[in-house]
C-alpha cells in the first residue's frame, strides 16, 4: 500500500530581491520514506527545506506548502515537524545533555528523551561536555539529536552528514532508514551524490527546478550510469539538450511566422 503524503508543495514561488529561487514548484513527499534532496550548491535545497518547515516566506501569491495536511509553519505542527539546519542550532556554553534537556522541556518531550536521542546519535559519552569544545561534526550531531526529540513525524535535515567521517555517516544513514521504517518522513538534503543510494526516493534540483523525481535504481537504469554523480550529470546534460532544442525550435517557428507575415501580409 502506498504511504500517505506528508508534504505537498503546490505552485511554490520564492523570490530573493530580483532573483527567483522557485517559480511555481510542485512536488509531494510521502511518509515512511527517506527522500533525498540533492543538487549543487545554490540550486534551492535549503530554501525548499525552509519552506517545508514554515521558515521561508513564499511570494507571488500562488504558492502553498502543506505538511501533514496543515499549512507549513502551523502552530499545531510545532511538535510534529523537526528541522536540523546546516549550522548547529545549539548553545555553545551548555553541555550536550543540558542542551538536549532544555529543548526536551521546551517541546514537552517525555522524561528521559534527552538520553534516548544522545544515544541515537552516538553522543552518550560526550553528554557532560560543553558544546563549544566539540568538533564541527559533533556539534552537528547535537543539533540532530535535538531535532529527534519527541518522535516527530516529519524530520527535515539540511546536510546532516557534513564534517562526519565515513563510519559515522554510515551509522546516521542506518538511523535515518530505521526512523523511516517506523513511519516518519525524512527529508535529507545533500550535495554528496553517493548518499543518494541510501534514499528511498530522490529529488534532483538544479536552478530551482526539479530535474528528476525518481528512485536510486531508476536513476541509474534510465541514465545507464554506474554511480549517482555520473547519473546526475547525465540528467543535467539531457535537460540542457532539451532546452537548447526548444530554443532552436522557437527561433525557427518565429522565423517562419515572420516570413508568413511578410509574404501574406496581415489580415
Amino acid at each position: 500500500m502506498m504511504n500517505k503524503l506528508a508534504v505537498e508543495v503546490s505552485g511554490l514561488t520564492v523570490r530573493r530581491g530580483r532573483r527567483t529561487v522557485f517559480d511555481g514548484l510542485d512536488l509531494a513527499i510521502r511518509a515512511g520514506e527517506v527522500t533525498g534532496v540533492l543538487g549543487p550548491s545554490g540550486c534551492g535545497k535549503t530554501t525548499l527545506l525552509r519552506s517545508i518547515v514554515g521558515a521561508q516566506a513564499a511570494r507571488g501569491g500562488r504558492g502553498e506548502v502543506r505538511v501533514l495536511g496543515l499549512p507549513a509553519g502551523s502552530r499545531e505542527l510545532r511538535t510534529r515537524v523537526a528541522y536540523a539546519t546546516q549550522a548547529a542550532s545549539v548553545y555553545d556554553d551548555l553541555t550536550v545533555m543540558q542542551n538536549l534537556r532544555f529543548f526536551a522541556r521546551a517541546l514537552g518531550a517525555p522524561r528521559g528523551d534527552a538520553e534516548r536521542v544522545a544515544e541515537l546519535v552516538g553522543l552518550r559519552d560526550r553528554a557532560g561536555q560543553r558544546v563549544e569544545s566539540l568538533s564541527g561534526g559533533q556539534r552537528g550531531r547535537v543539533s540532530l539529536a535535538a531535532a529527534l526529540l519527541g518522535a516527530p513525524e516529519v524530520i527535515v535535515l539540511d546536510e546532516p552528514t557534513v564534517g562526519l567521517d565515513p563510519v559515522l555517516r554510515a551509522e546516521l544513514w542506518d538511523l535515518f532508514e530505521r526512523l523511516a521504517g517506523e513511519g516518519a518522513a525524512l527529508i535529507v538534503s545533500s550535495h554528496v551524490m553517493d548518499e543518494a543510494l541510501r534514499c528511498d526516493r530522490l529529488l534532483l534540483l538544479r536552478d530551482g527546478a526539479v530535474v528528476a523525481d525518481t528512485t536510486p535504481d531508476e536513476l541509474l537504469e534510465t541514465t545507464g550510469a554506474r554511480d549517482p554523480e555520473t547519473a546526475f550529470l547525465a540528467v543535467i546534460e539531457s535537460g540542457n539538450r532539451a532546452g537548447e532544442a526548444t530554443r532552436h525550435r522557437g527561433r525557427h517557428e518565429g522565423e517562419g511566422s515572420a516570413r508568413s507575415l511578410a509574404e501574406g501580409g496581415v489580415s
